[in-house]
C-alpha cells in the first residue's frame, strides 16, 4: 500500500519536511517514489502539487492524517480533518501516587 506522508529533513532545531509518496513498509527516510511538495513549519509555508496528490490518491494511495490536516489548514482542499493523535487516557478511580514509602537502611 502506498502512503502520502511527511519526511523530515534539515538539522536539529531547524526542521523542514517533504511531502512524499512511498510504500508503507519503507522507512520515512528510505526510498521514495515521488516528492509531492514541501512544508516549512517556521514560515508556515506549504508548497504542494495538488494534481499529483489527487493522481496518487486515485491510484489507491492513502494520505496520512497530518498531511491531510496541513492541506485543510492551508485551504488547498476542503475535505474534513482527520484525528492525527489521541491523548493518553488516565484510568479513572485511581488516585495519583504522591506518597513514597521510605525504607530505613541499617547503619553499621
Amino acid at each position: 500500500m502506498l502512503n502520502i506522508r511527511l519526511q523530515r529533513t534539515g538539522k536539529r532545531g531547524q526542521a523542514y519536511f517533504r511531502i512524499i509518496i512511498a510504500e508503507h513498509t519503507k522507512k520515512p527516510k528510505g526510498s521514495v517514489l515521488e516528492i509531492l511538495g514541501s512544508y516549512d513549519p517556521h514560515k508556515k509555508e506549504l508548497k504542494v502539487e495538488k494534481d499529483r496528490i489527487e493522481y496518487w490518491m486515485s491510484k489507491g494511495a492513502q494520505i496520512s492524517p497530518t498531511v491531510n490536516n496541513l492541506l485543510v489548514n492551508q485551504k488547498i482542499w476542503d475535505k474534513p480533518k482527520m484525528e492525527s493523535w489521541k491523548p493518553k487516557v488516565k484510568p479513572k478511580g485511581e488516585a495519583p501516587k504522591t506518597e513514597v514509602a521510605l525504607q530505613e537502611t541499617p547503619v553499621p
